[in-house]
Order: structure tokens, then C-alpha cells, then sequence
């Protein structure tokens, strides 16, 4: 073969290595929305109002006290070590045994307390691993368990502001922040540690990223595993005065089979419960998900709420 010959074909192979290389980056800027897009919205905003006053949504949760290992005494009463709200309950209600990793309900005689119907006088709050609810009047608890920590999760009817509520502050639907987003996945799912409200660590797997593209830079956020859905959480320079100082959450479909995009609605942002109650222990956003811009979308910084 003669020079010129192998020169041509070293070339072709080198320009079809380097243009096999060099895969078209998709367009990451505004996607558009869909036409029906305002329903869309509307009924993920009903949802959430739904969730958060459920008769277990966090906007009913009126109390988490942590047992002791023994006997705890629980009722209204200013005796009690368990003590529930003044008025809702009698002072001297039973007794909670905390013990070998069981929590066991004695009720006094003459108080009515409920299981899925049936009145219960001594009832097993905790084998373990299962934690049914009980139910007297407008109240509803269960055993709360957070690694070595073992308690009582009060919820309550009667409660105004979940009543009233219809939704927390939030910036005007924009279709600037509803993104076209890469899935940059892993070979191999990764192991990524987030702490949460209180400093605990806690391990999570994280399937890939998400990229983005705001006014033509890349941003990139760490996803974790949610129920067939990716999971954001992230922070952004808004959480200074406008959102919550701690960060905002995102729940993220795969793309479709065939596909390598998705969409990240920022419109959806939404807050943790600790942003709004105090009795929860929220995880916050990894380093690497914490944002140098302003991202004004979704929702803002609640107000007449107590959270953490």
C-alpha cells in the first residue's frame, strides 16, 4: 500500500474515532410546557395541601416525646412522663412499657381507647417492627422509632391552621424554571452521606445525576432513589431571605425508556417538614446539591408555622 493510501485511511479511522467521541450534547435550556400544564400543576398542589392534612399529615403532628426504658406514665396530667395536650385526654390515661425493644399500652379502667374500631385496654404498640395507630376523641399516636430512640407520635383533629390551610407562600408558575435535565447514571449505584436537622449521617444510594443549563452554565444535582422516582434536595441563594434557609426538596420522573432527559419543574420545589414543624428530623442537602444562583420558583419560606 502505498504512504498517501495508509495517510487517507489513518485519517478517516482517527475523524471516525474523534466524531464517535464527541456525542451531541442535548439542548438543556427551557423545556416547553405541556397545554395542559395549569391543570397539571394544580392537581399536584391539591395533592400536597391533601397529604399535609391528612389525619396523620405533618400539619396535624402536635407532639414527639421520646420514651424511657421502663414505665412511662402518659396522659394531661402535669404528672405524666408522656404528656399529652391539656384538655384532650385525662390526666391519668395508662402506661407505656418501654422494654426489650416492645412498647406495650395499658389503659386505666374507664378511658376508651381505639384500634381500628375495637376498644383495647392493654395493646402492643411495638414488636419491632410494627407500629399501629390508636385513636381516642380527636387524637391519633403511634410509636415513632429513630435509630436507638423510641417514642410517641401525637397527632390531632383539632387543629385550625391545617383546617384553613390552602398552600405556603410561592413564587408565580414560570416556564423559565421548568428545565430540560440530563441523567448522567452511574455504572454502578453510589453510596452518598447526608446529614440531617439534628447531625445525624445518614446513608443513602444515589442512582446518578441530573444536569441542568441556567443562562448557558451547567449546574449539576445528586439524585437518590425515591419509589421508581429520583429525589432531589437542593439549596439555593433564594434560601437566604425568601425560601427556607435550609434547602428545598424535588421529586424527578426517570426519562423515558429510550430516552436520556427529563424534566426538572422547579415550579414543584417544596418544602421539608422541618420547615414547618419541629418535629421532625429532615435531611438536608449535600454540599455538591447547594447552589450558586437564585432559583425564584416553587415554594418560599413558610410563615405561621413553627418548624426547625
Amino acid at each position: 500500500m502505498k504512504n498517501s493510501e495508509q495517510t487517507y485511511l489513518t485519517l478517516v479511522l482517527l475523524i471516525s474515532i474523534f466524531l464517535g467521541s464527541c456525542k451531541s450534547q442535548p439542548d438543556l435550556g427551557t423545556a416547553p410546557m405541556p397545554d395542559d400544564y395549569q391543570q397539571e400543576f394544580q392537581d399536584w398542589h391539591n395533592f400536597r395541601v391533601d397529604v399535609l392534612t391528612a389525619p396523620t399529615g405533618w400539619l396535624r403532628l402536635v407532639d414527639l416525646q421520646w420514651l424511657q426504658s421502663g414505665e412511662n406514665r402518659f396522659g394531661s396530667g402535669p404528672g405524666s412522663d408522656i404528656r399529652f395536650p391539656e384538655g384532650s385526654i385525662t390526666e391519668n390515661t395508662g402506661i407505656f412499657d418501654y422494654s426489650e425493644g416492645s412498647v406495650v399500652m395499658n389503659v386505666a379502667d374507664g378511658v376508651s381507647i381505639y384500634h381500628e374500631g375495637e376498644s383495647v385496654n392493654r395493646f402492643q404498640l411495638y414488636d419491632g417492627e410494627n407500629q399501629p395507630e390508636v385513636t381516642h376523641n380527636n387524637l391519633i399516636w403511634y410509636v415513632d422509632v429513630r435509630d436507638d430512640q423510641v417514642g410517641i407520635r401525637i397527632y390531632s383533629s383539632e387543629t385550625p391552621k391545617a383546617d384553613s390551610f390552602d398552600g405556603f407562600p410561592r413564587y408565580p408558575i414560570q416556564e423559565e424554571w421548568y428545565k430540560k435535565a440530563l441523567f448522567l447514571q452511574y455504572d454502578e449505584p453510589k453510596i452518598m452521606e447526608v446529614d440531617d436537622v439534628i447531625g445525624r449521617k445518614n446513608e443513602v444510594i444515589s442512582p446518578g445525576q441530573l444536569q441542568f443549563s441556567v443562562n448557558g452554565e451547567l449546574y449539576t444535582l445528586d439524585a437518590i432513589e425515591s419509589s421508581g422516582r429520583l429525589f432531589i434536595m437542593f439549596s439555593d441563594l433564594t434560601n437566604r431571605d425568601e425560601t427556607y434557609q435550609a434547602g428545598r426538596y424535588m421529586l424527578v420522573p426517570y426519562p423515558e425508556e429510550g430516552k436520556e432527559t427529563t424534566i426538572l419543574d422547579f415550579n414543584k420545589a417544596y418544602n421539608p417538614p422541618c420547615a414547618f414543624s419541629k418535629f421532625t428530623t429532615c435531611m438536608l442537602p449535600p454540599p455538591q446539591n447547594r447552589l450558586d444562583l437564585e432559583i425564584p420558583a416553587g415554594e418560599k419560606r413558610p410563615v405561621q408555622f413553627e418548624g426547625i
